[in-house]
């Protein structure tokens, strides 16, 4: 019987069009292959705490990929398609990083919002999560969401970009959440929505410019007038 490296050396070169030839490759090179895989594979899994499997599209690997890393542990398996890595110490809003791998359209808002600029008690046990009127809802998964529907300038203003455990996540403003707030004051109730504004004002987490800003674009300006005058 011929040494296994000569009759490798027989091989004809791969095809990634070649079905036949891509599973010879599997069967006489898992070792070799395994190697390739984790030396493009674990700069991600050191540079990212939450991954999808459409972030190994750039890498140029296959879902399969993740296979060894799930099954000794490095990652973990949080819903179809994310997964967190181990070994990095998460924040206390890590769900808001989940959140936003599984809708990067999607913008942080309402009470998930307050909570992350510490202006409101409540703790909510979904993710809010504001996205565009056409767009398609996100699939169930971890975490739960609370799909918010927000048109034109509403979802593109008063926002801002926070990074959560390596993760880059839209998230509403102190002023604009709490207009948006008052907007759906009939979903979250206005005792919460008065909570905000009084804390927010109190810790200067928002100017008076600020505020009347989100109120006409979130078209509050009635609404919030007697409440921001109870303030003085």
């Amino acid at each position: 019987m011929k040494p296994f490296t000569e009759f490798h050396s027989r091989v004809p070169v791969f095809d990634t069009s070649d079905r036949h030839l891509l599973i010879c490759a599997d069967v006489l090179y898992p070792r070799s292959m395994a190697g390739t895989l984790d030396s493009k594979l674990n700069p991600l899994l050191r540079r990212k705490r939450v991954i999808r499997t459409r972030d190994l599209a750039s890498l140029g690997l296959p879902r399969t990929a993740l296979e060894t890393p799930l099954a000794d542990g490095r990652i973990s398996r949080l819903s179809h398609g994310v997964y967190a890595v181990a070994g990095h110490d998460i924040s206390e809003h890590h769900s808001l990083a989940q959140a936003a791998v599984r809708v990067p359209h999607g913008v942080v808002c309402l009470l998930s919002a307050l909570v992350f600029h510490e202006l409101t008690t409540q703790t909510p046990h979904e993710v809010w999560l504001a996205i565009d009127r056409k767009s398609r809802p996100p699939a169930e998964g971890y975490p739960p969401l609370h799909i918010v529907r927000f048109g034109g300038e509403a979802l593109k203003a008063g926002t801002a970009l926070h990074q959560i455990d390596g993760v880059p996540v839209r998230i509403t403003t102190p002023a604009k959440t709490v207009a948006d707030c008052f907007k759906y004051r009939n979903k979250i109730s206005i005792h919460v929505a008065v909570e905000a504004l009084r804390d927010g004002w109190a810790r200067r987490r928002f100017t008076m410019d600020e505020l009347w800003a989100m109120a006409r674009v979130c078209r509050m300006e009635n609404v919030l007038r007697p409440y921001v005058e109870s303030l003085a």
